[in-house]
């Protein structure tokens, strides 16, 4: 069994509660206060739990420049007061820099009991990546 540190536990508290602030900064018609809070957890959150080394590495690569600048950029952006333009960046920085890790995810979800079903329907599956388990 996988050992979890107590600095990993404080680091998922860290990331939820940064994903819960993103998720009510865009409900509440993208309040830059919240997104900036939220940004700032998340990203203490994942250095908490995967540790400062790997995420820097993690960030840092070459072939995933392209991504951060853009991940990074939007950050900045709403903290700089543009939370509509700096999500919109963020999000597509998000998506290149994790889009290696989508078809893992969607396969994963795919063997869940209720989720599975539904990502197995003709017209979702046509839109998700072909499962690499068959």
């Amino acid at each position: 069994m996988i050992q979890i540190t107590d600095t990993q536990k404080i680091g998922v508290g860290f990331a939820a509660f940064g994903v819960t602030f993103i998720f009510l900064g865009v409900i509440l018609f993208f309040d830059k206060g919240l997104l900036a809070i939220g940004n700032i957890l998340f990203l203490a959150g994942l250095a908490f739990v995967v540790g400062l080394e790997r995420t820097f590495r993690f960030f840092f690569q070459r072939h995933k420049w392209k991504g951060s600048g853009a991940f990074f950029g939007g950050i900045l952006t709403v903290l700089l007061g543009w939370p509509l333009i700096g999500m919109c960046v963020e999000v597509y920085g998000f998506v290149i820099l994790f889009s290696g890790f989508f078809p893992v995810a969607v396969n994963f979800l795919r063997r869940m009991p209720v989720i599975g079903q539904l990502l197995n329907l003709p017209f979702i599956s046509g839109l998700l990546p072909p499962d690499s388990s068959s």
